[in-house]
Protein backbone atom coordinates (compact mmCIF):
# COMPACT_ATOMS: atom_id res chain seq x y z
CA UNK A 1 0.00 0.00 0.00
CA UNK A 2 2.81 2.44 0.94
CA UNK A 3 4.72 1.67 -2.26
CA UNK A 4 1.67 2.32 -4.41
CA UNK A 5 1.11 5.71 -2.81
CA UNK A 6 4.81 6.58 -3.13
CA UNK A 7 4.78 5.56 -6.79
CA UNK A 8 1.80 7.82 -7.47
CA UNK A 9 3.54 10.70 -5.71
CA UNK A 10 6.74 10.30 -7.74
CA UNK A 11 4.86 10.17 -11.01
CA UNK A 12 2.85 13.24 -10.03
CA UNK A 13 6.03 15.14 -9.04
CA UNK A 14 7.74 14.26 -12.31
CA UNK A 15 4.70 15.36 -14.27
CA UNK A 16 4.99 18.78 -12.67
CA UNK A 17 8.60 18.97 -13.77
CA UNK A 18 7.68 18.03 -17.30
CA UNK A 19 4.71 20.44 -17.52
CA UNK A 20 5.46 23.59 -15.53
CA UNK A 21 2.68 26.15 -15.23
CA UNK A 22 4.65 29.05 -16.92
CA UNK A 23 4.74 28.98 -20.72
CA UNK A 24 8.15 28.90 -22.40
CA UNK A 25 9.12 31.38 -25.18
CA UNK A 26 9.14 29.90 -28.66
CA UNK A 27 12.91 30.33 -28.86
CA UNK A 28 13.37 27.86 -25.90
CA UNK A 29 11.25 25.00 -27.29
CA UNK A 30 14.27 22.93 -28.34
CA UNK A 31 15.80 23.11 -24.85
CA UNK A 32 12.41 22.26 -23.38
CA UNK A 33 12.14 19.17 -25.58
CA UNK A 34 15.58 17.95 -24.47
CA UNK A 35 14.60 18.45 -20.85
CA UNK A 36 11.35 16.63 -21.45
CA UNK A 37 13.20 13.67 -22.99
CA UNK A 38 15.57 13.55 -20.02
CA UNK A 39 12.70 13.62 -17.54
CA UNK A 40 10.84 10.93 -19.48
CA UNK A 41 13.87 8.65 -19.39
CA UNK A 42 14.28 9.33 -15.69
CA UNK A 43 10.58 8.68 -15.11
CA UNK A 44 10.78 5.33 -16.87
CA UNK A 45 13.77 4.19 -14.84
CA UNK A 46 12.27 5.24 -11.51
CA UNK A 47 8.90 3.70 -12.40
CA UNK A 48 10.55 0.39 -13.38
CA UNK A 49 12.63 0.34 -10.21
CA UNK A 50 9.62 1.01 -7.98
CA UNK A 51 7.62 -1.61 -9.87
CA UNK A 52 10.29 -4.25 -9.15
CA UNK A 53 10.38 -3.22 -5.47
CA UNK A 54 6.59 -3.47 -5.25
CA UNK A 55 6.58 -6.96 -6.79
CA UNK A 56 9.25 -8.15 -4.35
CA UNK A 57 7.35 -6.70 -1.41
CA UNK A 58 4.09 -8.34 -2.47
CA UNK A 59 5.78 -11.73 -2.90
CA UNK A 60 7.22 -11.50 0.60
CA UNK A 61 3.88 -10.46 2.07
CA UNK A 62 2.13 -13.44 0.49
CA UNK A 63 4.59 -15.81 2.15
CA UNK A 64 4.17 -14.31 5.61
CA UNK A 65 1.15 -14.67 7.92
CA UNK A 66 -0.90 -11.52 8.36
CA UNK A 67 0.08 -11.39 12.02
CA UNK A 68 3.77 -11.71 11.20
CA UNK A 69 3.93 -14.92 13.22
CA UNK A 70 4.63 -18.42 11.98
CA UNK A 71 1.56 -20.68 11.78
CA UNK A 72 1.26 -22.91 14.82
CA UNK A 73 0.82 -26.68 14.71
CA UNK A 74 -2.67 -28.11 15.06
CA UNK A 75 -3.61 -28.47 18.70
CA UNK A 76 -3.85 -32.07 19.90
CA UNK A 77 -7.27 -33.32 21.02
CA UNK A 78 -7.74 -34.48 24.60
CA UNK A 79 -10.05 -37.13 26.01
CA UNK A 80 -10.81 -38.30 29.53
CA UNK A 81 -11.57 -41.82 30.72
CA UNK A 82 -13.43 -41.81 34.00
CA UNK A 83 -13.38 -44.93 36.21
CA UNK A 84 -14.14 -45.78 39.83
CA UNK A 85 -10.41 -45.44 40.49
CA UNK A 86 -10.12 -41.94 39.05
CA UNK A 87 -9.73 -40.13 35.74
CA UNK A 88 -7.20 -40.83 32.99
CA UNK A 89 -6.50 -37.91 30.65
CA UNK A 90 -5.12 -38.71 27.23
CA UNK A 91 -3.90 -36.65 24.29
CA UNK A 92 -4.50 -38.03 20.80
CA UNK A 93 -1.72 -37.68 18.25
CA UNK A 94 -2.28 -35.67 15.07
CA UNK A 95 0.22 -37.94 13.31
CA UNK A 96 -2.39 -40.74 13.36
CA UNK A 97 -5.49 -38.88 12.12
CA UNK A 98 -7.65 -41.89 11.22
CA UNK A 99 -7.29 -43.42 14.69
CA UNK A 100 -7.69 -40.03 16.36
CA UNK A 101 -10.85 -39.14 14.46
CA UNK A 102 -12.40 -42.58 14.96
CA UNK A 103 -11.78 -42.49 18.70
CA UNK A 104 -13.29 -39.00 18.97
CA UNK A 105 -16.32 -40.08 16.92
CA UNK A 106 -17.00 -43.09 19.15
CA UNK A 107 -16.47 -41.05 22.32
CA UNK A 108 -18.92 -38.37 21.15
CA UNK A 109 -21.48 -41.07 20.36
CA UNK A 110 -21.13 -42.50 23.88
CA UNK A 111 -19.95 -45.81 22.42
CA UNK A 112 -17.41 -46.48 25.19
CA UNK A 113 -19.64 -45.47 28.09
CA UNK A 114 -20.20 -48.34 30.55
CA UNK A 115 -17.86 -50.70 28.69
CA UNK A 116 -15.26 -52.56 30.77
CA UNK A 117 -11.53 -52.77 30.99
CA UNK A 118 -11.96 -56.44 30.21
CA UNK A 119 -8.32 -57.52 29.94
CA UNK A 120 -5.67 -56.59 32.52
CA UNK A 121 -2.13 -57.97 32.56
CA UNK A 122 0.40 -56.65 35.11
CA UNK A 123 3.55 -55.05 33.66
CA UNK A 124 1.92 -55.12 30.25
CA UNK A 125 -1.33 -53.21 29.63
CA UNK A 126 -5.02 -52.67 30.33
CA UNK A 127 -7.46 -53.21 27.45
CA UNK A 128 -11.02 -52.06 26.82
CA UNK A 129 -13.53 -50.96 24.20
CA UNK A 130 -15.37 -54.25 23.60
CA UNK A 131 -19.08 -53.34 23.11
CA UNK A 132 -20.09 -56.79 24.34
CA UNK A 133 -18.71 -55.94 27.77
CA UNK A 134 -21.49 -53.46 28.60
CA UNK A 135 -23.90 -56.18 29.66
CA UNK A 136 -21.50 -59.08 30.10
CA UNK A 137 -22.33 -61.71 32.67
CA UNK A 138 -19.74 -62.43 35.40
CA UNK A 139 -17.00 -64.69 34.09
CA UNK A 140 -18.03 -64.22 30.43
CA UNK A 141 -15.08 -64.26 28.05
CA UNK A 142 -14.63 -60.92 26.29
CA UNK A 143 -12.49 -59.41 23.58
CA UNK A 144 -14.22 -60.42 20.34
CA UNK A 145 -16.65 -57.51 20.08
CA UNK A 146 -16.20 -54.84 17.40
CA UNK A 147 -17.94 -52.12 15.38
CA UNK A 148 -17.83 -53.93 12.05
CA UNK A 149 -14.79 -52.24 10.53
CA UNK A 150 -11.03 -51.94 10.86
CA UNK A 151 -8.76 -48.89 10.67
CA UNK A 152 -5.67 -49.04 8.41
CA UNK A 153 -2.42 -49.19 10.35
CA UNK A 154 -0.73 -45.83 10.96
CA UNK A 155 2.79 -46.69 12.06
CA UNK A 156 4.98 -43.72 12.95
CA UNK A 157 8.49 -44.45 14.21
CA UNK A 158 8.38 -41.46 16.57
CA UNK A 159 5.28 -42.92 18.29
CA UNK A 160 6.19 -45.98 20.31
CA UNK A 161 4.97 -48.21 23.12
CA UNK A 162 6.39 -46.32 26.07
CA UNK A 163 4.68 -46.40 29.44
CA UNK A 164 1.34 -44.58 29.13
CA UNK A 165 0.99 -45.07 25.36
CA UNK A 166 -2.53 -45.46 23.95
CA UNK A 167 -2.66 -48.02 21.14
CA UNK A 168 -5.21 -49.92 19.09
CA UNK A 169 -5.81 -53.62 19.57
CA UNK A 170 -6.20 -55.87 16.54
CA UNK A 171 -6.58 -59.44 15.36
CA UNK A 172 -4.03 -61.32 13.29
CA UNK A 173 -4.93 -59.77 9.93
CA UNK A 174 -1.91 -59.51 7.57
CA UNK A 175 -2.31 -55.76 7.03
CA UNK A 176 -2.02 -55.19 10.79
CA UNK A 177 -5.16 -53.05 10.58
CA UNK A 178 -6.56 -51.95 13.92
CA UNK A 179 -9.82 -52.83 15.64
CA UNK A 180 -12.38 -50.10 15.11
CA UNK A 181 -13.03 -49.80 18.84
CA UNK A 182 -10.76 -51.83 21.13
CA UNK A 183 -7.70 -50.13 22.59
CA UNK A 184 -5.13 -50.55 25.34
CA UNK A 185 -2.97 -48.40 27.60
CA UNK A 186 0.59 -49.54 28.19
CA UNK A 187 2.03 -50.04 31.66
CA UNK A 188 4.96 -52.21 30.64
CA UNK A 189 8.28 -52.62 32.39
CA UNK A 190 11.80 -51.18 32.16
CA UNK A 191 13.87 -52.59 29.30
CA UNK A 192 17.62 -53.14 29.49
CA UNK A 193 20.02 -52.00 26.77
CA UNK A 194 20.71 -55.61 25.85
CA UNK A 195 17.02 -56.44 25.51
CA UNK A 196 16.39 -53.37 23.38
CA UNK A 197 19.32 -54.14 21.10
CA UNK A 198 17.96 -57.64 20.59
CA UNK A 199 14.53 -56.24 19.72
CA UNK A 200 16.09 -53.82 17.23
CA UNK A 201 17.72 -56.75 15.47
CA UNK A 202 14.47 -58.71 15.34
CA UNK A 203 12.34 -55.73 14.28
CA UNK A 204 14.87 -54.37 11.80
CA UNK A 205 15.15 -50.73 12.89
CA UNK A 206 17.02 -48.54 15.36
CA UNK A 207 15.59 -46.62 18.30
CA UNK A 208 16.71 -43.05 18.89
CA UNK A 209 18.80 -42.28 22.00
CA UNK A 210 15.75 -40.61 23.55
CA UNK A 211 13.55 -43.66 22.93
CA UNK A 212 16.19 -45.98 24.38
CA UNK A 213 16.42 -43.80 27.48
CA UNK A 214 12.63 -43.76 27.86
CA UNK A 215 12.37 -47.55 27.64
CA UNK A 216 15.25 -47.94 30.14
CA UNK A 217 13.97 -45.41 32.70
CA UNK A 218 10.16 -45.40 32.28
CA UNK A 219 9.51 -48.73 30.64
CA UNK A 220 7.09 -49.92 28.02
CA UNK A 221 6.42 -52.76 25.57
CA UNK A 222 8.84 -52.26 22.64
CA UNK A 223 8.10 -55.71 21.18
CA UNK A 224 4.77 -54.27 19.97
CA UNK A 225 6.36 -51.41 17.97
CA UNK A 226 5.54 -51.45 14.26
CA UNK A 227 3.00 -54.14 14.98
CA UNK A 228 0.23 -52.11 16.64
CA UNK A 229 -0.68 -48.47 16.02
CA UNK A 230 0.13 -46.04 18.83
CA UNK A 231 -2.18 -43.03 18.58
CA UNK A 232 -2.03 -41.23 21.93
CA UNK A 233 -0.54 -41.10 25.41
CA UNK A 234 -1.61 -40.56 29.01
CA UNK A 235 -0.82 -37.04 30.23
CA UNK A 236 -2.48 -37.42 33.64
CA UNK A 237 -3.71 -40.40 35.64
CA UNK A 238 -1.09 -43.13 35.22
CA UNK A 239 -1.67 -43.87 38.90
CA UNK A 240 -5.20 -44.86 37.86
CA UNK A 241 -3.79 -47.21 35.23
CA UNK A 242 -1.53 -48.75 37.87
CA UNK A 243 -4.47 -49.25 40.25
CA UNK A 244 -6.50 -50.99 37.56
CA UNK A 245 -3.54 -53.19 36.66
CA UNK A 246 -3.16 -54.30 40.26
CA UNK A 247 -6.71 -55.67 40.45
CA UNK A 248 -7.12 -59.47 40.80
CA UNK A 249 -8.13 -61.22 37.59
CA UNK A 250 -9.87 -64.45 36.62
CA UNK A 251 -8.73 -66.85 33.89
CA UNK A 252 -8.71 -64.92 30.61
CA UNK A 253 -7.24 -61.83 32.36
CA UNK A 254 -10.65 -60.29 33.05
CA UNK A 255 -10.76 -58.45 36.41
CA UNK A 256 -12.90 -60.24 38.97
CA UNK A 257 -14.66 -56.95 39.72
CA UNK A 258 -16.02 -54.98 36.76
CA UNK A 259 -14.11 -51.79 35.98
CA UNK A 260 -16.34 -49.57 33.85
CA UNK A 261 -15.28 -46.52 31.87
CA UNK A 262 -16.93 -43.36 30.63
CA UNK A 263 -15.13 -41.52 27.87
CA UNK A 264 -15.60 -37.93 26.74
CA UNK A 265 -13.77 -35.47 24.54
CA UNK A 266 -12.32 -32.51 26.42
CA UNK A 267 -13.22 -29.36 24.51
Amino acid sequence: MFLRQFLRFVRFWLSLQLHPKSKLPLTNRTKSMKKNNTFKALTGKITFLLFVIALTSNAQNKNEPVSGKKPTAEKEKMVSITTDFGVIKIKLYNETPQHRDNFIKLANEGFFDSTLFHRVIPQFMIQGGDPQSKNAAPGQMLGSGDVGYRIPAEFVDALYHKRGALAAARDNNPEKASSGCQFYIVQGKKISEEELTGMEQRLGFKYTPEQRKTYATMGGTPFLDRGYTVFGEVVEGMNVVDKIESMPTAPGDRPKSDIRMFVKVIE
